[in-house]
C-alpha cells in the first residue's frame, strides 16, 4: 500500500459523499418536481405571494399561521384533497385553480392561479411530509 492509498471503506465513503453533494445542487426535489411538473422553491414563494398562510398553517412559509383551512403539515401523505379528490398532482392543480368547481360552497377562494403557478404550488405541497 502506498502512502497515498486509502482504505477501501474511506474511498467508498468519499465516493458516496461526492454523489450526494452533486445531487444537492439547485434541485433538491427532482422526483417531486418531475411528478408535479413544477418548481418547489417557486411554489413556496407563490404560497406566500397568494397569502395561503392567511388561512393555512404551512411549514416553511413565513407567517403562515392561519386556522381557517386545515394545516398543510403532512400534506404529501394525505389520501384526499378537500375530502373528495384522490391526492394526485393533476387533482391538486385543479383544486388550487378552481376550488369552487371541485367543491361548490367551499370557503377556499378562487385566487386566479394559473396552471403553471398551480403546478409550482403542488410541487411545494408535496414536500410537506
Amino acid at each position: 500500500m502506498s502512502v497515498f492509498a486509502l482504505p477501501r471503506w474511506v474511498s467508498l465513503l468519499i465516493a458516496c459523499a461526492a454523489v450526494l453533494l452533486c445531487g444537492c445542487s439547485r434541485n433538491r426535489y427532482p422526483v417531486i418536481e418531475q411528478m408535479a411538473a413544477g418548481d418547489v422553491e417557486e411554489g413556496r414563494h407563490l404560497t406566500y405571494a397568494f397569502a395561503c398562510g392567511t388561512c393555512h398553517k404551512i411549514p416553511g412559509v413565513s407567517g403562515a399561521t392561519g386556522n381557517v383551512g386545515p394545516p398543510l403539515t403532512g400534506f404529501a401523505a394525505r389520501a384526499y384533497i378537500a375530502g373528495a379528490l384522490a391526492n394526485t398532482p393533476e387533482n391538486l392543480s385543479r383544486w388550487i385553480m378552481h376550488p369552487q368547481l371541485v367543491e361548490p360552497g367551499t370557503v377556499m377562494p378562487n385566487l386566479d392561479v394559473s396552471p403553471e403557478q398551480s403546478r409550482h404550488i403542488a410541487a411545494f405541497l408535496y414536500t410537506l411530509r
